[in-house]
C-alpha cells in the first residue's frame, strides 16, 4: 500500500492499494459520526460491477448505509440531479451526521462532493474512485462542480474529502475507451511536472495499455504525489495549481461545444494538450522534437480519439466563457520543456485559431 498525504489543514491521505475495496468499511468507519448513516453515491455501471463488494465491506464493518444512483454520463452532471440526490437523502433521514461515499468516476466524484459540501452546510465525505481519471486526478484536490449549458464546471465549491481509497483492481471492469481517456491525465502530470516520469510512460506504453499492475500502480501513485504537492502549495488555484489545467482550456471547449456527448473528458484533454503544444510551437516557446515526442506519447496511449468536427472560431468562443479566463482575457498553460509548463497571457487570436486548425487536421 502507498499512502500519499495532502498537507493541508486538516491533512488527508490517499491510499493506493490493489484489492483495497475489501476493507472499505473499516477504512470509512472513522469518518462516519456516531449514529450516522453512510450514503453511497454511484452510477448504475459501477454499482453492477462493484456495488455488492462495497456493500459487503460496509456491512461487515457494521455501517448503516443507503445506496443512491445518479444516471451515468457527463450530461447528468447538472444542478437538477444534485437536487434530486439531496431530496433522496432527506427522504432516507440524512442528517448532519451523514457520510457521503463517492463511488464512481469523475462525474460522480464531482457531484457527490458538491452535494456533501452544501447538504446541511457540509457533511462528511470520502472518495472511492473507480475510473483512472478520478484515481489520478479528480478525487484529490477538493474541487467540486456541476455543469451549466454555458460551460463545464461553472458551479462548484472547494471541499476536500476526509480520505481517498484507490483500488487499481477496479479498473478491470472500466470500458477500454474510458481507461484510455484516463491515461491522458497521467501524461498531463508528466508533461507539466516530471520529465523522468514522461520517459517512463514512453517506455511503458504497451504495459499501460494492457493494464499491467507493475506499470500502472506506480504511475497512479506518482500522479497522486504530484497533485498532492501542487494542491498543498496552492489550494484555491491562485498560482501554481493552474498548471494542472494543461490541455483543459482547449479540452473543456471541445466538451462544451459538442454537448458532452462526443468526447470523454480525457479524450478532450488529449486533444487539448496537442493543441497547447502546437500553440507553443507557433509562439516559439518549445521545440519541434519535444512536440513530436509529446504527440507521439499522447496518441500511442489514447488513440483512437474522436475527430474534431468543430470550427476553430466556435471553440475559441467557448474558451472565452471558460472559468479560467481572467478579466476577460484567456490564459493558456503552454509547455516550455518536457516536464515544465508556463501560464501565458496575451496570446494572439490568430495563433490560437491556427493551432486549433492544425490539431483538427490530425487523424488519431
Amino acid at each position: 500500500m502507498r499512502t500519499i498525504t495532502v498537507s493541508l489543514v486538516p491533512p488527508y491521505a490517499a491510499e493506493v492499494e490493489r484489492g483495497g475495496l475489501a476493507r472499505a468499511g473499516a477504512w470509512a468507519r472513522p469518518f462516519l459520526p456516531a449514529g450516522g448513516r453512510a450514503f453511497v453515491l454511484t452510477v448504475p455501471p459501477v454499482r453492477r460491477a462493484w456495488g455488492a463488494a462495497l456493500e459487503a465491506a460496509l456491512a461487515a464493518a457494521g455501517l448503516a448505509f443507503t445506496t443512491l444512483e445518479l444516471p451515468d454520463g457527463e450530461t447528468h452532471k447538472r444542478l437538477a440531479e444534485l437536487e434530486s440526490l439531496a431530496e433522496a437523502m432527506v427522504a432516507h433521514g440524512a442528517g448532519r451526521d451523514a457520510l457521503v461515499i463517492a463511488f464512481g468516476g469523475g462525474v460522480i466524484g464531482d457531484v457527490a462532493a458538491f452535494l456533501a459540501s452544501v447538504y446541511m452546510r457540509g457533511i462528511a465525505l470520502v472518495q472511492i474512485p473507480t475510473s483512472l481519471v478520478a484515481m489520478i486526478d479528480s478525487a484529490l484536490g477538493g474541487k467540486t462542480a456541476v455543469n451549466l449549458a454555458a460551460g463545464k464546471n461553472l458551479l462548484g465549491t472547494f471541499y476536500h474529502p476526509g480520505a481517498i481509497l484507490v483500488d487499481p483492481a477496479l479498473l478491470a471492469t472500466l470500458p477500454e475507451r474510458e481507461y484510455r481517456s484516463g491515461l491522458a491525465e497521467a501524461i498531463k502530470v508528466a508533461l507539466i511536472a516530471d520529465a523522468p516520469l514522461f520517459a517512463r510512460i514512453e517506455r511503458d506504453i504497451a504495459a499501460l495499455r494492457a493494464l499491467q499492475p507493475a506499470a500502472l500502480d506506480p504511475l497512479i501513485a506518482a500522479c497522486l504525489e504530484h497533485k498532492a504537492r501542487i494542491v498543498a502549495a496552492d489550494e484555491r488555484e491562485g498560482g501554481l495549481r493552474r498548471i494542472l489545467n494543461y490541455g483543459h482550456t482547449f479540452g473543456h471547449a471541445l466538451e462544451t461545444a459538442t454537448g458532452y456527448t462526443h468526447f470523454l473528458h480525457g479524450e478532450a484533454v488529449a486533444w487539448g494538450m496537442i493543441a497547447a503544444g502546437r500553440l507553443a510551437l507557433r509562439l516559439g516557446r518549445w521545440s519541434e522534437p519535444e512536440q513530436r515526442r509529446a504527440e507521439a506519447a499522447i496518441l500511442a496511449l489514447c488513440r483512437p480519439l474522436p475527430p474534431i468536427r468543430v470550427a476553430p472560431d466556435v471553440l475559441l468562443a467557448h474558451m472565452a466563457s471558460d472559468k479560467k479566463a481572467r478579466a476577460g482575457e484567456l490564459h493558456f498553460v503552454l509547455p516550455a520543456a518536457l516536464g515544465r509548463v508556463e501560464v501565458v497571457s496575451g496570446v494572439p487570436r490568430d495563433a490560437v485559431l491556427a493551432a486549433l486548425a492544425d490539431t483538427a487536421a490530425l487523424r488519431a
